[in-house]
Order: structure tokens, then C-alpha cells, then sequence
């Protein structure tokens, strides 16, 4: 791990002179005398009627199964973490039984209560719960649809039952977990219900189309994403489970080419001090580690030999080392830069036998690539060289890329759903919180 640097307004009008329709004015000496403003009012009309068209119709003379299993995902919504209450059921059932006579003002009634749970429904899946997530960038976190959005989405479904079955507000995993968690509910099936309620609340926060990165660190997997679909990935070694990985949401602002590895103090003491006390001070210069003064902006390379490695070893004395960029270098020869405290990246690989580790836990936190040059060509849209660059070399991105460090153990794959190693003990810590809070409420 490493901790990283890296409107025009205008004045109002003072005043509006205000004139009614068929007002008259002299321009010119010319008399002349505007029109009502029939036209402008028709227009208005006519945008209203198709505002109305593009709202879809879940209550229909002859057909209400599509206002039926909206109501049924509404009654089902303590499966989502939400409170089934808010939506006032009772009355869209009244009003979905008022409208089977079919008339006009009870099933445009029916119809208007209907489209209205639905946004209330997915802006409260919308305001993700971040308990277990760090959130590093606010962009990075996914808004609901816009009112209007969403309902003309809806509107324009070939079937409003299949639409809102998908899910299609949500990422695309979220409707198969959801359907998995309300059948293992239904069958009694316990562990499978707490472990797949764990990661549908995880799930809630990646958003539904775009494009980004996501590293399942449970699987040990990145994907690129595009228009909500999984384009291509990559296996990746993350952090080991007394340096886990962290579940995050931050955005890849650059690319640094030749980059300098700064260490982390307790991985010098872990991984490089061991070495130095063993084989002495060569071992420094033959992998290209420096000794800093401190951590500052301004620290200068100062002598090793001062230093009581034994101590740095066990921990006594910190001390700041950098790698150089090289042959050596941790990072390889690429790192993605996403500013974060936690001094969290994406980066190069230098040893690749790693990635061949069906568990893939080696780092201290940071995320190593199976293939971090294509990776950046699918990120900048050309392929990136290092040959040449200048070391800790910037290249920005044509536009930030939101990234997603999600911890999930409960993935849909064919139908199915394939539970990952709890690596970290995540979930088996949330579900012993979870059992002491039921303890306590007794």
C-alpha cells in the first residue's frame, strides 16, 4: 500500500416588462398587434400528452398482472433492507381493485399511485447502505434515475412484468441474488439467506450501466465493464487476510508509467529489513531500494548504514524506503492512480507465478494485474508505453473511471449462484454482529 499526492455565472436581468397576449406595440411607426399565445398553450398541452404517453400503464381493462407483481416486489421490499410500509400497499391494492371496472379516472388513478412507488421504490434502493464500504469519491456512487428517466424506460419495455423482473435500475447481478435470496428464504435454507442478504446490501451500491472497473477481491477477479456488461477481465493477487483488500468506491483519475514504490513501513519491516539483516546492505542496491530522511514532499536519499536494521526488522524503528522504477520494481512497470487515504492501486505485476495461486493472497493491500497493459489500453483507448517516460510519468485518463473494490462472496453465474471463500472473514463477522444485535433486542 501506499498513500498517494496525487460556472461561469451571470447577473440577473435587473427587471421583466411583462405584456399580456394581443399586446400592441409601435416599432418603427408601425403599428403592429401580437397574437394570443393559442399556439404556445397548444404546445404546452401537447408536451403534457406525451409526458403522459411515456408513463407505463401497469393497470390495464383486461390485464392488471403487471400492476399485481409490482405490488409483490413493493410487499417483497424487506428482502432489499427496506421497510415494505413506505409504500403504502394497502392503498395501491385499493386502487388496483377500483380500476377492474375499467374506468378511466380509476385506472389512470391506479395507474399514476403505481408509477409513483416505483420511483419511491428504486430511490430508496438508491441510497446504497455504505456500512462495510469506503467511499473515496462521491461521483463514484450511482444516483437514481431521474423520475422521468426511469418511467419512460419503463414505458418503453416490450413487457412491463419482464422489465421490472430484470431489475434493470440495479447492477446486473442484483435481481438473480435477489430471486436467490427470497428461494432460500422460502426453503428454510439459513446460511444460504444471511450470506446472500450480506452481499445483496454490497451489491446496492455498483451502479447499473457505464463504464468502470470492478475488483471482486473474494474471487480474486477484475472485470471491465461497459453499458452494464462485464467485457473482458483478469485474474489479480489482493491483499492477504491480515492485510485484507478493502471494499471501495473511488475513481482512476491517471496512469503512472515507471513508478516509484514507496514502502509502506510495516511491509519494510515484514519483507525488506529480514533481507537487509541476512545479506547486508547490498541487498538494497541490487533491488533498488533507497533510504529516505522521512515522509515529507521533500525528503532527500540519506545512508543506510546508520540505520539499526535488526530493529526495523522487529518493528522498534520505522523507516521510509522507495524502489526505484526497474526490473525490480513492485509495481512493474504501470500503477492506476485513485486518490484514497488508504493508499490503495491498482498496479503491474513483477512476479507472475503468483496469478497461477488458485488463492491469490500475497499483497499488502494493493491489487497486482494479471495484464496491466491491457488493461490501460481498454482504460485510455490506446496502449500505453513505458519505454521512454520519465519516472512516476502521469497520463491522464480521457475521462475518470469509477472503480469498485467489492467484497463479494455470492456471485450469479448460469442461473446459479457460486458462493466464494469468506477469505477475509467478512461475512462471518457481520453475521456474529448481526447475532448479538438479536441477542441484545431480546
Amino acid at each position: 500500500m501506499e498513500a498517494t499526492i496525487a460556472s461561469r455565472s451571470f447577473p440577473k436581468p435587473v427587471g421583466r416588462q411583462v405584456r399580456p397576449a394581443g399586446f400592441a406595440i409601435l416599432l418603427g411607426g408601425m403599428l403592429l398587434v401580437a397574437a394570443p399565445a393559442e399556439p404556445v398553450a397548444a404546445a404546452a398541452t401537447a408536451n403534457q400528452a406525451s409526458q403522459v404517453s411515456l408513463r407505463p400503464q401497469w393497470v390495464r381493462p383486461d390485464d392488471q398482472r403487471a400492476a399485481q407483481h409490482l405490488i409483490g416486489l413493493l410487499q417483497s421490499s424487506d428482502l432489499d433492507g427496506l421497510d415494505p410500509t413506505q409504500f403504502n400497499i394497502k392503498a395501491l391494492k385499493r386502487a388496483v381493485m377500483a380500476a377492474e371496472g375499467g374506468k378511466p379516472g380509476s385506472v389512470a388513478k391506479a395507474n399514476a399511485m403505481l408509477n409513483a412507488a416505483l420511483v419511491s421504490y428504486v430511490t430508496a434502493l438508491r441510497k446504497a447502505p455504505t456500512r462495510d464500504w469506503i467511499v473515496n469519491d462521491r461521483e463514484a456512487i450511482p444516483k437514481a434515475p431521474s423520475p422521468d428517466k426511469l418511467l419512460a424506460e419503463a414505458a418503453r419495455a416490450p413487457s412491463l412484468e419482464m422489465w421490472h423482473k430484470a431489475m434493470p435500475f440495479m447492477h446486473h447481478s442484483y435481481a438473480e441474488l435477489r430471486r436467490a435470496l427470497a428461494r432460500s428464504d422460502t426453503l428454510g435454507d439459513r446460511q444460504a439467506t444471511d450470506l446472500l442478504k450480506i452481499n445483496l446490501q454490497r451489491v446496492r451500491l455498483l451502479p447499473a450501466g457505464g463504464r468502470y472497473v470492478l475488483v471482486n477481491t473474494a474471487a480474486q477477479k477484475l472485470y471491465m465493464y461497459e453499458h452494464g456488461k462485464a467485457v473482458d477481465e483478469m485474474r489479480v493477487v489482493v491483499g492477504k487476510a491480515h492485510q485484507p483488500t478493502p471494499m471501495m468506491a473511488a475513481t482512476i483519475k491517471f496512469t503512472a508509467l515507471n513508478p516509484y514504490w514507496q514502502v509502506p513501513a510495516d511491509l519494510a519491516a515484514e519483507r525488506i529489513a529480514p533481507h537487509v539483516v541476512e545479506q547486508g546492505l547490498s541487498y538494497l542496491t541490487e533491488n533498488g531500494y533507497v533510504l529516505m530522511s522521512d515522509w515529507g514532499e521533500y525528503a532527500r536519499p540519506v545512508d543506510p548504514s546508520a540505520v539499526d536494521w535488526e530493529a526495523v526488522a522487529s518493528g522498534k524503528v520505522l523507516v521510509r524506503l522507495r524502489q526505484d522504477p526497474g526490473a525490480y520494481n513492485a509495481m512493474g512497470r504501470m500503477k492506476f492512480m485513485f486518490p484514497n487515504p488508504q493508499g490503495i492501486y491498482l498496479h503491474d505485476r513483477r512476479n507472475k507465478e503468483l496469478l497461477n495461486e488458485d488463492a491469490r493472497l500475497f499483497s499488502g493491500g494493493c491489487v497486482r494485474l494479471e495484464d496491466a497493459p491491457r488493461l490501460a489500453q481498454w482504460m485510455h483507448g490506446k496502449p500505453l508505453s513505458w519505454e521512454g517516460a520519465s519516472t512516476e510519468q502521469p497520463v491522464d485518463l480521457p475521462e475518470p473511471m469509477p472503480v469498485y473494490l467489492i467484497y463479494q462472496t455470492a456471485v450469479p453465474s448460469g442461473g446459479d449462484i457460486v458462493f466464494y471463500q469468506d477469505i477475509y472473514g467478512k461475512d462471518r463477522s457481520m453475521l456474529a454482529g448481526s447475532s448479538s444485535d438479536q441477542v441484545a433486542a431480546r
